[in-house]
């Protein structure tokens, strides 16, 4: 045994790694921050909050609020005369374009829904197996979502042409793709239905990715087919996809405007809620309250599906 005498350690000196007590032993203490870090944490929430209330929510409240106006823009904001509900009144009695708009809206939801999505998901599937050339394809596939409705309207109208277009010399006919009243909505929602489809297809392929695989090998273990193993044990287990795709897709079709306002801004059979907030809040009609009615009308059908997808995403969280 050595000789040498034990070093004992001072109790007043935190040993490295101790955490330090209050007076009274109530438990460890807090490291406080240094002005530096309390500084940045401060800027990291202070700039986004102000960007959301000053981008979204104040013009979201001003909208709110100047739907129940007469302002036509012009003059000062202490001569606006407030009318209540009459904009909304006229907005589904004596406004002819709003039956066509809910109308056409109704029906971009549906040619989304039932149609591009299905497709979105199917692709998704496919590309899940690890085909050869997925990459490209889903490169492929995913590419018009990176283009601005704008310049897919460009893009198709080069296909829609009356005279010049591919589809008439396919075809060898001489409709007026655009023009036709009878035609020209179908022919936008299969443009948007285009770019739609490589946007689901991503949504879903992250949700395929996420799935764990014990779930399809048990599934194949009970003898069920791949059909019958995606439908009844993977599609289920994608319910928060399934909410966030039904979300986007009742978005898209309420926000649809860059491609009909290319084409007509809005007219001769394109008529939807957000080109006719257009026409009234920045058109040469300039009217401002009877336009923020329709902005809002389509604020609240918004907020109700976002609601749910909160709700649904909320209660996820807490299990």
């Amino acid at each position: 045994m050595s000789d040498l005498p034990l070093i004992q350690a001072d109790p007043a000196v935190p040993s490295p790694g101790a955490a330090t007590t209050t007076k009274g032993g109530r438990g460890p203490r807090l490291r406080l921050l240094s002005t530096t870090d309390r500084v940045i944490i401060t800027l990291m929430v202070l700039v986004p909050l102000l960007l959301v209330v000053g981008l979204v929510w104040l013009p979201a409240l001003a909208t709110v609020a100047l739907s129940g106006t007469d302002w036509d823009g012009i003059g000062p904001v202490s001569e606006i005369e407030w009318v209540g509900a009459r904009n909304y009144s006229d907005v589904i009695n004596i406004y002819p374009p709003f039956t066509p708009a809910v109308q056409n809206n109704l029906l971009w939801l549906a040619a989304l829904f039932v149609v591009a999505t299905p497709i979105g998901m199917f692709l998704a599937v496919l590309l899940d197996k690890e085909i050869r050339g997925s990459r490209f394809y889903q490169t492929a596939l995913y590419l018009p979502v990176v283009l601005s409705l704008a310049l897919i309207g460009f893009v198709w109208q080069l296909i829609y042409s009356r005279d010049q277009g591919l589809l008439n010399a396919v075809l060898g006919t001489d409709t007026d793709w655009y023009g036709d009243p009878n035609v020209n909505i179908w022919a936008v929602m299969f443009a948007a239905g285009w770019r739609h489809v490589g946007y689901i297809m991503l949504l879903y392929l992250a949700g395929l990715k996420g799935v764990d695989p014990s779930l399809r090998e048990a599934a194949a273990v009970d003898g069920a087919s791949e059909t019958s193993t995606f439908f009844r044990v993977v599609f289920p287990v994608m319910r928060p996809i399934n909410i966030i795709v039904l979300v986007v897709t009742v978005i898209e079709s309420l926000r649809a405007f860059d491609l009909v306002w290319v084409i007509n801004k809005g007219r001769n059979g394109l008529e939807l809620i957000s080109a006719l907030v257009t026409q009234n809040v920045v058109g040469e009609a300039s009217r401002i309250g009877f336009g923020s009615a329709l902005a809002t009308i389509m604020l609240i059908v918004s907020l109700v599906f976002i609601t749910i997808y909160l709700t649904t995403v909320m209660r996820e969280d807490r299990r």
